[in-house]
């Protein structure tokens, strides 16, 4: 299966059927599919690379102004809630459920496709915003999702900035302040989530 598939898939399909009292009914299928999630991650880290969102020295999460990118850094908080307490409960099935959802749903599905008028557009100050902003997201991802995929979060960590030395398995776990959770951008950004979604 790691041949065919990946050591990550493999591990993140474990971690993602490791129930408490529950047998793990593992298939060929399921591998596949949590391959297609790391390939998925992977795109998501060469999209923000091809619109040259990078690493911003002094980026602050906390003030940001346009509302998807408020939204977003809420989102990330609310992930990471999530994630840090299934993990501390040993409810591993959970976190990777969160990561799962978040990475592929909130991440993929809906902010780089939000964005994507912001980083073609001409507002050069929305832009530089908008390109920090997935940086800093893509990178809190890559924390939150390396217990469970080890490798291609470490890759994509690498080569994400010039000065990454350290490895990832020796950062610091993130620890986000609920005050970057607005809840008038959230409101309004969930709202057009599920207009989207309806029609």
């Amino acid at each position: 299966l790691i041949e065919k598939y990946g050591a990550d898939a493999l591990r993140f399909t474990l971690t993602a059927f490791a129930a408490q009292g529950r047998d793990v009914r593992l298939s060929e299928q399921r591998v596949e599919g949590y391959r297609n999630f790391c390939t998925k991650l992977w795109n998501a880290a060469r999209f923000c690379e091809m619109n040259e969102c990078q690493p911003a020295d002094g980026f602050d999460p906390a003030a940001v102004k346009g509302m998807v990118n408020k939204w977003i850094v809420g989102k990330v908080v609310e992930a990471e809630r999530a994630i840090s307490g299934a993990i501390d409960a040993y409810r591993f099935n959970e976190a990777a459920q969160s990561a799962y959802q978040f990475t592929w749903g909130t991440f993929c599905d809906w902010y780089l496709e939000l964005v994507k008028p912001v980083l073609q557009g001409e507002d050069g100050d929305a832009k530089t915003e908008t390109r920090a902003t997935a940086s800093w997201v893509l990178d809190q991802i890559l924390h939150l999702m390396h217990p469970m995929m080890p490798f291609i979060t470490e890759e994509l960590w690498q080569q994400m900035g010039d000065d990454r030395a350290q490895p990832m398995i020796t950062a610091p776990w993130p620890e986000l302040d609920d005050s970057l959770m607005d809840a008038t951008a959230n409101a309004e950004m969930d709202w057009v989530v599920r207009l989207i979604s309806q029609v």
